[in-house]
């Protein structure tokens, strides 16, 4: 959002600000942005109506219940958010005549991969309500688009880092233990062999921006948002601790239920379709983000 603010464009967001983590932490990346308030509404996607979006040409659908392990225990609330908030929220983009949606959807819908890179065209499997979740939401987009006009791109996140990060992902705690003056402690589910390809945040960014006006060939089209090359946790905690040029503390935990072995993605058709590649590779991305959490401050979200 603070990407297209400074494009210039008219943007209207909305959060549900749920507590899937502190409300202070949503609050201050915003005004560390220096986004105005007035144009936030914090609200539930499913009560906007065909009014609040009249004259909308693209919709970014980023609202989600987020969470590979935790899907497992709340399963109703992974419904009602990435399931039901979506079907509402497509209802009113018809009805308001919404040109284009661009939904964040997740490589958690590929499961353990048949073949790396993967392509869009691979058989989905999601392994955990997450991933479930994520692909029906996919489907129900899909089914809306077919009765209207609208058009559609699916976006399949690759793990996205940066600054900012949500305070529950790998980086973003490993970045934590390492600076934590109280020698707190990491814990690695598996043998940390597990692989991911890593997208930083400010070529998600881009692809996004490009999501909004590219010309599509096909009404409907799905894209991975990756192929920065995936890398071991082994790995990530070495780039952490050298970034930090701290230590980190392991405490090594059973492989987590609904964890895949690996995830990297084909971004031939990213190429071909928004002209984007990643550009920022594990290890500067990693540093960026290392220096937005000692500086506890704005960082520049697009690059």
């Amino acid at each position: 959002m603070y990407a297209l603010l400074q494009d210039g464009v008219d943007v209207r967001g909305v959060d549900a600000f749920t507590d899937y983590y502190a409300h202070s932490s949503k609050l201050k990346n915003l005004e560390l942005s220096g986004l105005a308030a007035d144009r936030f509404r914090r609200s539930l996607v499913s009560e906007l109506t065909a009014s609040d979006l009249e004259g909308v040409d693209v919709v970014f659908h980023l609202a989600a219940q987020p969470g590979v392990r935790d899907s497992w225990g709340h399963f109703g609330t992974y419904l009602r958010h990435n399931l039901e908030e979506t079907n509402a929220l497509a209802i009113a983009a018809r009805a308001a005549g919404v040109k284009r949606i661009v939904f964040a959807s997740s490589s958690s819908v590929y499961g353990d991969a048949a073949s790396y890179p993967t392509s869009e065209a691979s058989q989905t499997m999601p392994r955990s309500p997450y991933g479930v979740t994520k692909l029906a939401a996919e489907s129900l987009l899909r089914a809306h688009a077919n009765i209207s006009d609208y058009e559609l791109i699916l976006m399949r996140f690759f793990t996205v880092y940066g600054p900012g990060q949500r305070p529950d992902m790998a980086i973003q705690r490993l970045i934590e233990c390492a600076l934590d003056t109280s020698d707190r402690e990491f814990h690695l589910f598996g043998d940390g062999h597990q692989r991911r390809d890593f997208t930083y945040v400010g070529d998600l960014v881009r692809a996004l921006r490009a999501s909004a006006v590219v010309p599509m060939p096909e009404r409907i089209s799905t894209v991975n948002v990756g192929g920065a090359g995936d890398i071991s946790m082994l790995e990530l905690i070495d780039m952490v601790e050298v970034a930090t040029q701290s230590k980190i503390r392991l405490v090594h935990e059973p492989v987590q239920v609904g964890d895949v072995v690996r995830t990297g993605a084909d971004p031939a058709r990213a190429r071909d379709l928004l002209g984007w590649s990643t550009a920022v590779q594990a290890t500067e991305g990693v540093q960026r983000q290392v220096d937005y959490v000692r500086r506890g401050g704005m960082a520049e979200w697009s690059g």
